[in-house]
Formats: structure tokens, sequence, C-alpha cells
């Protein structure tokens, strides 16, 4: 849960020591060796994001400057302990991850103001987790009780930054809807060619005795097995592309997200979409030739 103060800003007191990493984002003044080595014990310790420390040519175990000011006007001392993949973020595509993760007391340091020493003993917003077992909303409304003013808000299911991405999956199943009709037609055309050229086959195999059942039923068959293999075949081909579409991309804009992940649940809807409406092709292309009578199928 994440607590928020829409009154004057209410300040919670932070007891104990705090064993978390803060995520900012600072200027780096460069890359300092220093004039006499310096213990390691001696300098707080930084990770830095891999696109920055492939951007500076920065190496575990160098010293840093970090400032919180864009000028890099009064820096402080750091020592690199190791590099770390951003969390890829899809609304933050494309821009450079240029970060570093530092301990709560040295974020507080850096960006405290000396002019307001209540600034070392408040905070904005509060993380909480939850218990399980735990009503989130009987927690929200002890909270609120409590403490007059705040507003506690659930930290998963942000309705604000999925909206983008609402959107976005409804344009892509709309996508999906016409491409598979379109698709459909131009199977029943092809069928429909194919049915075509068999009129004399489907006529002889009347005029011999096979009925209209034993031969649908074959038929029907025949549309099954195409489509299981139209199937395969795509979900193959899709298989065989979901690695190569991630490395471009993921090269291409410098980034660990994943593009395209097929699951088995998308491949089984796949597989419950394309047979049935290959099959229905078939059986709609196949009824025009059922229905006429042996000898205008064996008319030439």
């Amino acid at each position: 849960m994440r607590w928020s103060s829409l009154a004057s800003r209410s300040r919670y007191r932070v007891m104990g020591r705090l064993l978390f990493t803060a995520i900012l984002s600072f200027t780096v003044a460069g890359t300092i060796a220093g004039d006499q080595p310096v213990e390691p014990g001696e300098l707080p310790t930084v990770l830095v994001s891999r696109q920055l420390r492939e951007l500076q040519k920065i190496a575990v175990g160098d010293v840093v400057l970090l400032s919180s000011d864009p000028s890099g006007a009064d820096p402080r001392r750091f020592r690199v302990a190791g590099e770390y993949e951003p969390t890829p973020d899809p609304m933050r595509l494309g821009l450079a991850r240029h970060e570093v993760r530092l301990h709560l007391p040295d974020v507080i340091g850096m960006t405290t103001n000396p002019s307001d020493p209540l600034r070392l003993e408040s905070v904005d917003a509060v993380n909480v987790g939850l218990g399980a077992g735990v009503d989130p909303d009987a927690f929200a409304r002890d909270i609120s009780r409590r403490l007059p003013g705040t507003v506690v808000q659930p930290t998963a299911g942000d309705n604000g930054r999925a909206a983008p991405f609402v959107v976005l999956e409804r344009f892509h199943l709309a996508i999906a809807v016409v491409t598979v009709i379109a698709s459909s037609i131009f199977l029943l055309a092809l069928m429909l060619m194919l049915v075509d050229e068999r009129r004399a086959t489907v006529g002889i195999l009347r005029l011999i005795g096979f009925g209209r059942r034993r031969i649908l039923l074959h038929v029907l068959a025949e549309g099954l097995v195409i489509a299981a293999a139209g199937a395969a075949f795509g979900l193959a081909l899709s298989a065989g592309l979901e690695d190569l579409i991630n490395r471009f991309f993921q090269w291409r804009y410098d980034t660990a997200l994943v593009f395209v992940h097929i699951t088995p649940a998308i491949a089984l809807q796949s597989v419950l979409i394309s047979v049935p409406l290959g099959m229905l092709a078939t059986l709609v292309s196949s009824s025009t030739l059922l229905g006429r009578d042996v000898l205008s199928l064996l008319r030439r």
C-alpha cells in the first residue's frame, strides 16, 4: 500500500535502520582514481545501471563523484560495488536508463535541505507490505481513521499506468479479429477452388455407391488434418521468430523488456480458433457439391 497526504504535509517518523535501497537518478560528475588509495570501507557503495556503466566505462571498485545538482555542484564520493539491470518498464521504452542505486541514508544526506531539520525525520510516502490474510480495504479504512487527511492507495493494479496498455490490448484484439475474419474468407475461397477441381472425383464416388454422409466425413477429416497442420506450422513459425524478435528490439532499445512471449494459453487459443474455422470452411465449400445430383457433377 502507499500512503500520501492531501492535507498539510503529515510527517511520519522513520524508526530503526532502513535496510532497503532507494532508486534515484543523479548526475555523474566523473570517475576518479584519487591521488591516494582509499580503503573500501571508507566510502559508501553504490550500484550503477548497466547502461551507465557501459557509457561511462565504469568498473567495479572505481570511485565516482555523484551530485543531486544537475550542474554537478557539491559532489560526494562513492565506490562502485556492482552493476544491475534496470527493471524493464514499457512506459520508459527508448529512454536511457542512466541510474544509480544508493542506500537510503546516502540519498537523504544528498537530497536533504540543511535549512529544514525536519526533512531528516519526515517522509512523503510509505510503502507497506501486508501479510497473508490481511484485508487491504479494512487496513485502508483503519489508516484513514487513525491519520485523517491520509490517502491509502494500492501499489498493484494502478489503473492510471495500466490505461494505455488496456487501450493497446483492445487495439490488438481488434486487429486480431479483422485478421481472422479476412483469413477465413481467403481460406474459404481457396477451399471452393479446391472443391471445384475435385468435382469429378466426388461425382465418381457418388456414382459407385458412396453415400453423402461418408463423403462428408471424409471431407471433414481432410479439413481437420489440413487445419491442424496449418496451426502447427503457425505455432512453429511463431516460436522460431519469438527469440529473434526479442533479441532485435532489445538490441534496438537497449532494454531487457520482453516484447513477444508465446504462452501455452495463447497457443491453445490459436489452435481452438484456427482448427474449427478450417473445418467450417471445408464444410461450407463442400456443401455445394454434396447437394448436387450425380449427373451434374460428372457433366463436362
